[in-house]
């Protein structure tokens, strides 16, 4: 029963493919309606050929058996109160039977499937990738595009309930995309249309991540739409787009590549043992800092009265690329990289302590002259770094006093650009299996040098820890990140691939529980660094946490985790 009001409305649905279907099914009705008024001629001539004016049951054959006959023979029933008796008869029976056979195993099951369940499956598809959103929806994210940084974006919007929406102009696509879970749209993203369809006036963002110039028609699109209360951003990666981009309507425009370059430079630590500020909350600066050649190597945090030493808090530990959190009893090595957390006059006091010691001068290795390679010297060069670019590319090569031509991938090459004498390499290329390649043959070159890589693609983060990689650092989480924090106003510090610092408004089930009472660290895996409360009407971080420290309402806490124990604290103590 619902097949049938979906296949009436397919076909009458006013649309040409709709007008199509109906010609098509009146042409195969009209068909075996015509075979049927001819057969049923025919059988009254070839009856009075044989001289038949009777059935087997010496009935009078009347003017409707010759309908009667050509359906029970089509049909195949065969009653036998009518057959024919000479070779004509006989012959003619078997063209009637076969071209019965034919409505019945071809014509009708091909109707079937034509007219009837394959527009009941296009409903039930409409129905899952629709091309409207619901008149009550707000405070959705419209997303244009799908590549690695809006499938990173969509699963931290799953992760903190943020309604979004996807658009895929293929209806194939949208289907396969939705049942792999994700909300999407059918709709050209050039099309003012697709925009009302999915309201974008009652959306809180409009993000586009494709080419520029696609990007620019979407932002363009979008806000002749709507005022510059829904937020446009989009990604770009050519300099003289940024402009273009703004004048379109976009509000943020992100240049990743040259925000990528920066991220990979502050993975350097350098040649001294200071802190180096990696991002901040408010006030609340964090920072990395080296102990190599310093006097609390081999000892533990609490052997060195480090809080009492330097004012800081360590929230947790670098070794060889695995992070560690941190507590009294963690032991300090030469290969230790300390993560910091204190007010700016804390971090300066650290660096009063640590200044004295530094390490042997040296320099970085850029393996790759393009847009994240030249970002991440511009970078160093602005800490004070030297540094070698080895491009394979000579088009590329801009200042050759700072450049290697030739491929990485020959030991000459990284000679000359004196890898054995270099702190750390950082590999910037558009290829992860180049980089995956890199990373294996400098760590087996330089076993103690400090390798930084980038990654295009998220399954292969952790191939790139594995090939020896101490820090990796995508594309998509950086991306999904800054769009994230644009989006809520808040601030989710990427301090390496897969972990996060994040702030989070305290549960109220939370409040008047002291830290050990809220097992956040043993439920969650997530650890605490600061909590920011309203102290004398001024917003304050308190840092040197003690865990009898009680959870008051309005606080806010800073905790740094991966991605897996930020999901289970979301989900333990936020949905709860």
């Amino acid at each position: 029963m619902k097949i049938l009001p979906t296949t009436l409305f397919t076909l009458t649905n006013g649309k040409s493919s709709g007008w199509r279907n109906v010609r098509q099914l009146i042409s195969l009705v009209l068909i075996v309606l015509a075979f049927i008024l001819i057969s049923s001629v025919a059988f009254h001539w070839i009856a009075g050929y044989e001289n038949m004016v009777t059935d087997n049951n010496n009935n009078a054959i009347e003017w409707y058996d010759g309908f009667y006959w050509t359906m029970v023979t089509m049909s195949t029933l065969g009653y036998g109160d009518i057959t024919f008796s000479l070779p004509l008869g006989k012959f003619y029976s078997l063209v009637v039977m076969l071209f019965g056979m034919f409505s019945m195993f071809v014509i009708l099951p091909f109707a079937f499937i034509r007219f009837a369940y394959e527009p009941w499956m296009e409903a039930q598809n409409a129905a899952r990738t629709p091309r409207a959103l619901p008149k009550d929806t707000q405070g959705h994210v419209i997303l244009t595009n799908l590549d690695p940084v809006c499938l990173t974006l969509i699963h931290k919007l799953d992760q903190y309930s943020i309604p979004y929406v996807l658009l895929v102009s293929d209806k194939d696509e949208a289907l396969r995309l939705h049942d792999q879970g994700v909300v999407v749209a059918v709709g050209d993203t050039d099309d003012p249309g697709t925009y009302r369809n999915v309201r974008v006036e009652q959306a809180a963002m409009v993000v586009a991540t494709g080419k520029d110039e696609a990007n620019a028609n979407i932002a363009f699109t979008v806000r002749e739409l709507v005022d510059n209360r829904v937020k446009v951003v989009t990604l770009a990666k050519a300099e003289a787009s940024v402009d273009i981009l703004e004048l379109a309507g976009s509000q943020n425009v992100i240049r990743l590549g040259d925000m990528m370059g920066q991220f990979l430079a502050r993975r350097t630590i350098g040649n001294d043992a200071m802190a180096h500020v990696i991002g901040h909350f408010d006030e609340l600066l964090i920072a990395e800092a080296m102990v190599t050649g310093t006097p609390i190597v081999g000892k533990t945090l609490a052997e060195c009265n480090f809080s009492e030493m330097t004012h800081t808090n360590v929230v947790g530990v670098w070794d060889r690329g695995e992070y560690k959190g941190a507590g009294p009893d963690t032991r300090i090595s030469e290969s230790t990289v300390l993560v910091l957390a204190g007010s700016k006059e804390m971090i300066q006091h650290y660096n009063q302590v640590f200044c004295i010691y530094h390490a042997e001068e040296s320099h970085v290795v850029i393996i790759g002259g393009g847009r994240v390679g030249r970002a991440t010297a511009r970078a160093l060069a602005k800490r004070g770094l030297r540094y070698t670019i080895v491009e394979e590319l000579p088009d590329r090569i801009r200042n050759k006093k700072y450049y290697v031509h030739g491929s990485a991938a020959r030991i000459e090459v990284l000679e000359e650009a004196k890898i054995r004498e270099a702190s750390t390499v950082i590999i910037t290329t558009g290829q992860n299996d180049t980089n995956i390649y890199l990373t294996i043959y400098c760590r087996k070159l330089c076993p103690d040098i400090q390798i930084i890589s980038r990654a295009n693609s998220e399954r292969n983060i952790s191939t790139l820890h594995r090939a020896g990689a101490d820090f990796v650092a995508s594309y998509a989480s950086m991306g999904a990140n800054i769009i994230f924090n644009l989006l809520k106003h808040s601030d989710i510090l990427m301090v390496a691939e897969g972990l996060n610092i994040f702030r989070i408004e305290l549960p109220e089930h939370l409040e008047g529980r002291s830290l050990v009472e809220s097992e956040i660290r043993d439920r969650s895996g997530c650890s605490v660094i600061a909590i920011q409360r309203e102290i004398d009407g001024r917003d304050t971080h308190l840092i040197h946490l003690d865990p009898t420290e009680l959870l008051q309402a309005g606080d806010e806490l800073v905790l740094i985790g991966n991605i897996e124990s930020e999901e289970i604290f979301l989900k333990t103590y936020v949905s709860s």
